[in-house]
């Protein structure tokens, strides 16, 4: 048995992109998201997440904004993070728990720490290396009507091809999201 699909909850990959395919502007800017969404279109899934697993630049660009802007809620998420890093801060974050090694290992942690609910996985990378393996569920993604021209893309280059089942869309003023639940059978994995 696959001990990352232990619990009631899915692996889900979210993310916010531009139409251009980008997750993240120039610099890792990521305020662009801000001129299209608020914090409150992300409650009902904020509220479905039991724990969040994301890469380690990810996290940094985290922190940097919430250095710029310590009291703004990008993102109405309250439970546990963990952050899969071969660099672990010096000093560590006390609110964060740092993970190193295997893929599969890290979202088996994090899944157990989600309980019933589901694991988000954020960043690029860890998203890769996560359908890589056949560990994700579902992709979640809101597109903004915005071209960036230039940034982080969603997923990097170099993916097998995998197929995706549409399970529906939604609106909510400019922002567009899009639900797929993945194809293992159409993974190669």
């Amino acid at each position: 048995m696959d001990v990352s699909r232990t619990g009631g909850g899915k692996v889900v990959v979210n993310r916010v992109m531009s139409l251009d395919g980008f997750v993240a502007g120039p610099d890792d800017a990521m305020d662009w998201i801000f001129d299209f969404a608020s914090p409150e279109e992300f409650e009902e899934n904020a509220a479905a997440t039991g724990a969040m697993l994301i890469g380690r630049r990810t996290y940094d660009v985290g922190a940097r904004m919430k250095a710029d802007e310590p009291d703004r809620t990008e993102y109405p998420f309250t439970g546990p993070m963990f952050v899969l890093t071969h660099r672990p801060p010096d000093p560590p974050d006390q609110a964060v728990t740092f993970l190193s090694g295997d893929i599969a290992e890290a979202v088996a942690t994090a899944r157990a720490a989600a309980g019933d609910k589901n694991l988000e996985i954020l960043g690029s990378d860890v998203a890769a290396q996560c359908l890589r393996r056949g560990l994700v569920d579902e992709l979640l993604v809101y597109v903004l009507p915005v071209l960036l021209g230039d940034g982080t893309r969603f997923l990097p280059p170099g993916l097998p091809r995998t197929g995706l089942e549409p399970l529906g869309s939604t609106r909510s003023g400019a922002v567009t999201g899009f639900r797929f639940r993945v194809r293992t059978e159409d993974t190669g994995v």
